[in-house]
This record gives structure tokens, C-alpha cells and sequence, in this order.
């Protein structure tokens, strides 16, 4: 295992899959000759070229549709919205196109297409930069959703999802890109199966699952609480949201007889609802006390770094949710 950060992580992720396989392609506002606004396609286009590291025009509908057209004939294009925000453009084409047409074809035809880019907060980019988008995606059957809070799940969830036969959306948090982690050797072949969640602290006496840049804002709580308060925090990182492991978190649930579901987003219409109802309609048996979600407050996020800091659910927000829950 060697360390390396996030950003290295997906981009030897999309190198590596376009030396195997000559069909896939990246395009996207910025990702060749400049390499990306983040540097996550940074050199790309030295190996590969124009013809399969495309710049684009600033026309999320056109070239969301032209990859769409190019995934229908065989080609697996991963597309990078430079802001996830700005998937609303491209709505049409991906929700009653990419995500629809496996379905509507009978099957006859595959849409192997990953849209990749950065969402979430932290960086006091305002509210047209910095949303969690994942519900929306969820809410529309034949895209799956996957957000690696690691660069070994990064590299492995989108290796898996370019190789997927159908869309899949694959969230970078723009706090994880200079995060560093264990990676294996470059040239270990490996995926991170879509729907497996992953237990990445044990506890006792609460199950916290989340997912994304969240899973690290939890560790740190977790640690903090168990050194001040001796509360012990079981940490389950989703890691994909579509298909979503239930199994995992139910099985720590067993243990620990609380769950506090957490995320970014808007804790309305959430997947923290989802995991809250879903406890109750499948498991309620496991609880020992009423289960929880907790995300962002119900505003748009702010450019001040305090007031932004206040409406995430961070590391003094979970702590603060975690002690009210076991009182």
C-alpha cells in the first residue's frame, strides 16, 4: 500500500480504465488542456489526446446529450460537471434519458455512462456551488449514486462505475480532494462492489452512518467523544446510496440499539429519512431508542465561513445531536 490523496485517486481511477479499455473517453468544461478547475484530469491530455479527453463548451445540456448518444453506441464516456450543482441543466437528458433508456428499450439498450464532479460545502463558494445532491438523484430509478469518502473506495467505486453497463453518479467532495489515504500499488486491478457499506470504526454504543466527507467529520467525533464523554461511536460509511446497504447498518444497529443517519444535504426528503423509515418499517425491533437524522439546516448554504460552518452538520453539530440522543 502506498499513501497518496483523493484527487490522485480518481485520477489514476479514469487513467487507468482508459489504457484498458480504448472506448472510454472524459469530457467536460476545462478537463484537458488546463486539466480540470480542481486538477482532477490534470495530465490526461498528455497521454490521450483531444479525441479522448474532450473540452467542451459551457453547455451542460449539449454535451450531457452528445455523452449520452456516444454511451447508446458503445463508447463509455465519463463526463465531469465542474460543479455538481449544475446537473439541473442537464436534468432532462439524464433523468427521463440516460436513466430511463435500459428501461424503455426492453432492455436492447445500455447508456455506460459515469457523471463525476465535486459537490458539498466548505469552501465558501455560496449556494449555487456548494449543494449535496445526491436525494435528487435517487428520487429516479436506473441511475445508481456512490460518494467515497476515501482514496482507496474513490479509486475502487469509480473504477467499478466506469465499467457499469448503466449510469452511475460518482460525488467527490471538494473538503476530500487533499485528503491522503492508503491506495494499493498502481498496478493492482481492483473494484469497490456498488450497494456494500463499510464499518470504519467500531462501537457500542451508537451506530452513526453516513457517507461522503461526512464519514471523516464523524471519526473525528467519534474520537472526541469517546475521549471526553467515553461514548463509543460505530461508524458506517454507506459509500453508495444507490443500491443502498440496509444489512450493514442494521447489523451494527443490533449492536448498539440507537442509529443517528447523517449527511449533508438537507435533512428534509433525505437519505436519513430513508434510513430512518426504512428502520421502522424493517427492523424496529433493533432499537432501543427513537433512531435519527441529521443534516443541513433548511437554507441555502451562506458564503460567511462561520454561518456556513453553524448549517452543516459537522463534527460539533454530530457531537452535539449524539448527546442529545443518549441522554
Amino acid at each position: 500500500m502506498r499513501k497518496t490523496t483523493y484527487i490522485q485517486a480518481v485520477n489514476e481511477a479514469m487513467r487507468d480504465e482508459m489504457r484498458r479499455d480504448p472506448s472510454v473517453f472524459v469530457m467536460g468544461e476545462d478537463v484537458g488542456y488546463y486539466g480540470g478547475l480542481f486538477r482532477v484530469t490534470r495530465n490526461l491530455m498528455d497521454e490521450f489526446g483531444p479525441t479522448r479527453v474532450l473540452d467542451t463548451p459551457i453547455s451542460e445540456q449539449g454535451f450531457m446529450g452528445m455523452a449520452i448518444g456516444a454511451a447508446m453506441t458503445g463508447l463509455r464516456p465519463v463526463v465531469e460537471l465542474m460543479y455538481m450543482d449544475f446537473f439541473m441543466v442537464a436534468a432532462d437528458q439524464i433523468f427521463n434519458q440516460a436513466a430511463k433508456m435500459h428501461y424503455m428499450t426492453g432492455g436492447l439498450l445500455n447508456v455506460p455512462l459515469t457523471i463525476r464532479g465535486q459537490h458539498g460545502g466548505g469552501k465558501r463558494y455560496g449556494s449555487q456551488h456548494s449543494q449535496s445532491v445526491e436525494s435528487s438523484f435517487a428520487q429516479f430509478p436506473g441511475i445508481k449514486v456512490v460518494a467515497a469518502a476515501t482514496p482507496y473506495d474513490a479509486k475502487g467505486l469509480l473504477t467499478a462505475a466506469i465499467r457499469d453497463p448503466n449510469p452511475v453518479l460518482f460525488l467527490e467532495h471538494k473538503m476530500l480532494y487533499f485528503t491522503r489515504g492508503d491506495l494499493p500499488e498502481a498496478d493492482v486491478d481492483y473494484v469497490v462492489p456498488f450497494g456494500q457499506a463499510d464499518v470504519k470504526r467500531e462501537g457500542k454504543d451508537l451506530t452513526l452512518a453516513t457517507f461522503s466527507f461526512t464519514v471523516l467529520q464523524a471519526l473525528e467525533a467519534a474520537e472526541e467523544l469517546k475521549a471526553e464523554q467515553g461514548i463509543d461511536i460505530e461508524v458506517i460509511d454507506l459509500r453508495s446510496i444507490v443500491p443502498l446497504d440496509t444489512e450493514t447498518v442494521w447489523a451494527s444497529v443490533a449492536k448498539t440499539g440507537r442509529l443517528l443517519a447523517v449527511h449533508e444535504s438537507q435533512s428534509n426528503c433525505g437519505i436519513g429519512a430513508e434510513l430512518v423509515a426504512r428502520i421502522y418499517e424493517e427492523a424496529p425491533d433493533l432499537l432501543k431508542a427513537p433512531a435519527r437524522r441529521l443534516g443541513m439546516a433548511p437554507v441555502s448554504i451562506p458564503v460567511s465561513k462561520p454561518l456556513e460552518e453553524e448549517v452543516l452538520p459537522w463534527k460539533d453539530n454530530i457531537k452535539a445531536a449524539v448527546l442529545e440522543m443518549l441522554r
